[in-house]
């Protein structure tokens, strides 16, 4: 590649339930402004915008056009990605392509959805089951639902243990003032929450959120002069299959999509010892079940070994290994910023900027994922240095 790429400027909205005082582009400009005012530059200093968003999930058509001069993207050159759960990571990944390739030395790439107004659920229900999930109204969960069924068979993992993982979420979200749901939940209140489709119960399911997140990406030689702690794009992989077996591998011989990525990026990278090379992990988390599971799947810990890590308490902020700990998509699911917002919480634990949320692991390398319909896996090695 002609550059190296680093994240310079890093800005997020609040995120909420409702807003309706807020319309699409002023949570942009909210995002955005933030993320200048973090790098020290301004819209001029912009080259390109990529733009990520789910209209098709709020009853929307090419809203990026609409809402182009809220985000600065009017008169300059982009791309809008639309690419369910993963829009947000692969929103950051363009701009990486954009600027490694040495087209632009200076790129802002934008999240953002708002679900208050255009919910995603009628939208994600019609092109699932009709037989079973409409029913249910919440899409994905027939799916989720499955093979979180599948990972207790296989594993030993509990109920409690996913009732932990929600538990540590919501720990963790309280302490980050941006996050959506930042309700304190003990194991008992997951337990018992009302269920959707075993096992899963409503508070073991992500929410419906809104919100806007925003970074400002450089070449090298532009980074180190807009930025004291730039945060570098290591690398990253995104492994795309069009059949379920090959993400949720319920088979006997499992090799889902996450497990392709995780192999791909380790291997590149000389990473033998992930939970050792790597410090934190901004997990994609949509259900409770997820963070045992895909620790596991993205091999950076042992096949069913993901639930003993949650037992033991390694995964929470202050643990040997924190997975999500600005609250992750199980507390806040804008979905246009869910993968994004993974992104930019890993680099802003990099910098050592997550505030109450920060880990107490000294944290050189970081990983961030995304995921998504259509079976499609993101994976990105974050560093604060270059090597």
């Amino acid at each position: 590649m002609a550059n190296r790429v680093a994240i310079v400027g890093i800005g997020q909205t609040t995120h909420s339930g409702r807003r309706p005082y807020v319309n699409d582009g002023e949570l942009i400009y909210d995002a955005v402004t933030r993320a200048l005012e973090d790098a020290g530059l301004t819209i001029n200093d912009m080259e390109a915008v990529m733009a990520g968003n789910m209209d098709m999930f709020e009853g929307h058509h090419l809203n990026d056009a609409m809402l182009n001069l809220y985000s600065g993207a009017a008169g300059r050159p982009g791309f809008k990605m639309n690419t369910g759960g993963t829009v947000g990571t692969m929103t950051a990944i363009q701009g990486w392509y954009h600027i490694a390739s040495g087209l632009y030395d200076v790129c802002l790439v934008i999240g953002w959805e708002k679900h208050d107004e255009g919910p995603a659920t009628p939208a994600i229900s019609t092109i699932t089951d009709p037989a079973v999930d409409r029913h249910f109204l919440v899409g994905a969960i027939g799916g989720l639902a499955t093979v979180s069924v599948a990972y207790m068979q296989r594993s030993g993992c509990k109920l409690e243990h996913a009732a932990m993982v929600r538990a540590n979420a919501s720990q963790a979200a309280h302490r980050n003032p941006m996050a959506h749901m930042r309700e304190i939940y003990t194991v008992e209140d997951v337990m018992k929450a009302r269920m959707v489709m075993y096992p899963l119960n409503l508070l073991m399911c992500c929410p419906t959120s809104l919100g806007a997140t925003a970074m400002v990406l450089a070449s090298e030689s532009k980074a180190k002069k807009i930025c004291k702690k730039p945060v570098w794009m290591k690398d990253h992989v995104t492994v795309h299959v069009e059949y379920g077996g090959a993400q949720f591998g319920i088979g006997e011989k499992r090799w889902t999509s996450h497990m392709e990525a995780g192999a791909k990026l380790f291997k590149r990278n000389h990473i033998t010892k992930p939970m050792q090379e790597t410090q934190v992990f901004e997990m994609y988390d949509p259900f409770a079940f997820a963070i045992p599971m895909w620790l596991e799947d993205f091999l950076v810990c042992e096949p069913n070994e993901g639930w003993k890590l949650i037992e033991k308490g390694a995964l929470k902020l202050e643990g040997e290994y924190p997975v999500s700990p600005s609250g992750g998509v199980l507390c806040t699911n804008s979905i246009g910023d869910s993968a994004i917002l993974r992104v930019a919480e890993a680099a802003l634990q990099l910098r050592g900027d997550a505030g109450e949320h920060q880990v107490t692991r000294d944290v050189k390398q970081a990983l961030a994922s995304g995921f998504g319909g259509s079976y499609w896996s993101d994976l990105l090695l974050l560093s604060k240095t270059m090597d």
